[in-house]
């Protein structure tokens, strides 16, 4: 919500834009960080509003991997598996997500060397047929399709690697600045004798549309930060840091271990006796255990949609987990040793810190996951309202421009010392737990004092 318009009075009196306050550091740091970020969080809503929505789109456009129209009883698990090995016997499955409802197929995915990063090659197989109906690349734990990839691609860095990244951490890093400065300053243009969350249309020309950029953004505020301080949690130098931070306060999320102790039992079945290599002999003989394994993690209380893990040793047991659906708010695991049948390692949800409740949940809200339909259509809402609010921004400073106002400066001068140093001490934390934007703040300050400067220095030439 950019409001420059309340530092510099406009020419003329108008009893719809009360006299302007004292220049504000705020409202200078709400102006420029939103000329220099608005471009991307203008492609961010955009792109994200797409991936909020692509979850339903997803269900449309690859249908025919999804869905199928057979009926009748379901073949096992492991007669799925070993049909989608046969699609693929050049590579090693690594997980499958059975079908989680009649007309859903089951999908099997394998490690490809081809792909990349948290890229798995799918073979989606129909549970009653035990055929492959195609086969695509996932991304993921959400297992998002190429389209949803891309989308997902193009918002986090625009598709150019670590620029990309790191311009898209710059933004969400400013973003919850410039709202949080917004709503301060709307809120002061309020306690002035200003609306705070309807839209005065007895207005015209700037006045409307700060009217219009203020009111729409005082309602989307508190949606900008959240989508800020989650989106820091994907970024590289943030993320790192809010990593750490969980980790030295036992915030982490729990993982399962799927280690088994002692020396496994040796292959049986229909491979044992093969001249086969033993960990390749340990994990055909696994999968035909597969449907064991589900009964054994099913009776343990893992239910709903979920995703085994295959493991690749003998030494390892299969994990069974609890995949991240609408309106599941727990995502639970466990870990079977399909040689005994007997589970030797549990992650209950209900036993994670708050903190990684919190983060799993935001996570998936941020997604437009949490709440299925409904979420995906907030979020949409959302960027739409964004989208207006920066372009109304942007407007305001085309409206203005004419005239050659720019924020006024002088607010830190009239600040009591205890004030400054207070700031100064909040911008060093802020700065070092949010990197890129302590440097960019640090240059901005530098750059706004030097300009000053050269400012008055000319000033007094003049005057002299």
């Amino acid at each position: 919500m950019s409001t420059t318009d309340t530092v510099v009075p406009e020419i003329g009196p108008s009893a719809s834009d009360p006299s302007p306050p004292p220049p504000s550091l705020v409202m200078r740091l709400h102006f420029y960080a939103g000329i220099l970020i608005a471009p991307f969080i203008l492609i961010a809503a955009l792109s994200g509003g797409l991936y909020a929505l692509a979850p339903t789109a997803e269900n449309i456009l690859y249908s025919d991997l999804l869905h199928t129209d057979s009926t009748g009883p379901t073949t096992s698990v492991a007669e799925q598996v070993d049909a989608a090995t046969q699609i693929r016997p050049d590579l090693t499955v690594h997980a499958v997500r059975p079908a989680a409802a009649p007309g859903d197929t089951t999908r099997v995915m394998f490690t490809d060397p081809s792909l990349g990063e948290s890229e798995r090659r799918a073979v989606f197989i129909d549970p009653v047929t035990a055929e492959s109906v195609g086969e695509s690349v996932v991304y993921g734990s959400s297992g998002a399709l190429p389209m949803r990839t891309w989308i997902s691609g193009f918002h986090r860095h625009l598709h150019l690697g670590e620029p990309g990244r790191i311009y898209s951490e710059l933004a969400a890093s400013w973003m919850w600045i410039v709202a949080l400065g917004g709503v301060v300053l709307w809120v002061r243009r309020y306690r002035r004798g200003g609306r705070l969350l309807t839209v005065d249309r007895s207005v015209t020309g700037r006045a409307r549309t700060r009217n219009w950029h203020g009111g729409v953004g005082i309602w989307i505020a508190v949606g900008l930060v959240f989508l800020s301080a989650t989106g820091l949690t994907w970024s590289k130098y943030a993320g790192e840091n809010i990593s750490e931070l969980r980790t030295s306060l036992s915030w982490t999320t729990p993982t399962v271990s799927s280690s088994i102790s002692g020396n496994a039992a040796p292959a049986s079945g229909d491979h044992s006796g093969h001249n086969m290599p033993a960990e390749e002999s340990a994990l055909d003989a696994g999968i035909g255990r597969l449907d064991a394994v589900l009964g054994t993690a099913r009776a343990a209380g893992i239910d709903g949609a979920v995703e085994v893990t295959v493991p690749a040793a003998a030494d390892r047991a299969f994990v069974v987990s609890q995949t991240r659906q609408p309106w599941v708010f727990s995502t639970s695991s466990v870990a079977v040793d399909a040689n005994t049948d007997t589970i030797v390692d549990t992650n209950w949800f209900s036993d994670w810190p708050l903190a990684a409740k919190l983060a799993t949940w935001g996570i998936a809200l941020h997604m437009g996951i949490l709440f299925g339909l409904a979420n995906q259509i907030a979020l949409a809402l959302l960027a739409v309202a964004l989208v207006t609010v920066i372009v109304r921004g942007y407007l305001m400073w085309w409206q203005r421009r004419p005239k050659g106002h720019l924020p006024s400066r002088g607010a830190m001068r009239r600040l009591p010392a205890w004030q400054i140093a207070s700031l100064a001490a909040g911008t060093t934390v802020v700065g070092w737990f949010v990197p890129l934007l302590g440097i960019s703040l640090v240059a901005f300050l530098l750059a706004d004092a030097l300009i000053g400067l050269r400012h008055r220095t000319r000033t007094l030439e003049t005057s002299s």
